[in-house]
């Protein structure tokens, strides 16, 4: 770790998910100044209990204009911005809902599009938006279409603020298959299903959230880095 964080003001909207807390942790040990966000306000008092200090906590919904605005107005001036926001909606097309797919837009292009909208103007000399796109854009698969299609235009997106938006850096990380929680749902399953990842990805592994982590800090210290997507995925997209 560098001492480019050591005093910078950091909000982490997704604060209360496994990355996100991994992400809080670390800016915390770092020396950085935490404001916690995200939909459930017990995730995040959890994130925060972990936390040394006193950082602030405010619930924000990406599917809503007035609370982004609000969570604007708590934050005043600061350094980077991260987001790990996601909601996927998941399954056949035959099958999709409207209103999940909304859900998934409003996680992955509409919410930063507002997080850009309502706090460019308060990111201090230097400072960062860093958001969470996703492998299925680059390596789509049956049941994944909206996840491709979410990942893809956020990848896109953050190229068009880069440039509108300069100097302030905009990037977008780009997990592949990571256990960090998500896979848990498997049951008795999940580790041979991640074993199976691993021995198909050019890295011979699955990611961790620490892996994640490293890029966004990556993404935020290093001055020379916008409108750039970072690839997290042990080569996924390749195999």
């Amino acid at each position: 770790m560098t001492n480019t964080l050591t005093g910078r003001r950091l909000i982490v909207v997704g604060a209360g998910s496994n990355v996100g807390r991994h992400l809080a942790r670390t800016a915390s040990a770092a020396g950085a100044e935490l404001l916690l966000a995200g939909p459930d306000a017990s995730r995040l008092a959890a994130t925060a209990a972990e936390l040394p200090g006193s950082p602030r906590v405010h619930p924000v919904d990406l599917d809503d204009e007035a609370s982004i605005a609000a969570l604007a107005a708590e934050a005043g001036a600061f350094d980077h911005l991260v987001s790990t926001a996601a909601m996927p909606a998941n399954g056949p097309v035959a099958t999709l809902e409207l209103a999940s797919v909304r859900r998934a837009f409003s996680a992955k292009v509409f919410g930063p599009l507002l997080l850009a909208k309502h706090l460019a103007a308060q990111v201090n000399e230097g400072g960062s938006f860093t958001f969470f796109s996703g492998v299925a854009a680059w390596r789509p698969t049956p049941e994944r279409v909206v996840m491709a299609t979410t990942n893809g235009a956020l990848a896109f997106l953050v190229e068009a603020l880069a440039v509108e938006l300069a100097p302030v850096r905009v990037n977008t990380v780009s997990p592949g298959i990571v256990d960090s929680g998500a896979w848990d749902g498997l049951g008795e399953g999940k580790d041979a299903f991640l074993q199976g990842v691993a021995q198909r990805n050019p890295a011979r592994r699955v990611g961790t959230p620490g892996d994640l982590v490293k890029a966004v800090l990556y993404a935020m210290e290093n001055p020379f880095v916008t409108g750039t997507v970072l690839h997290v995925d042990g080569g996924g997209r390749l195999a």
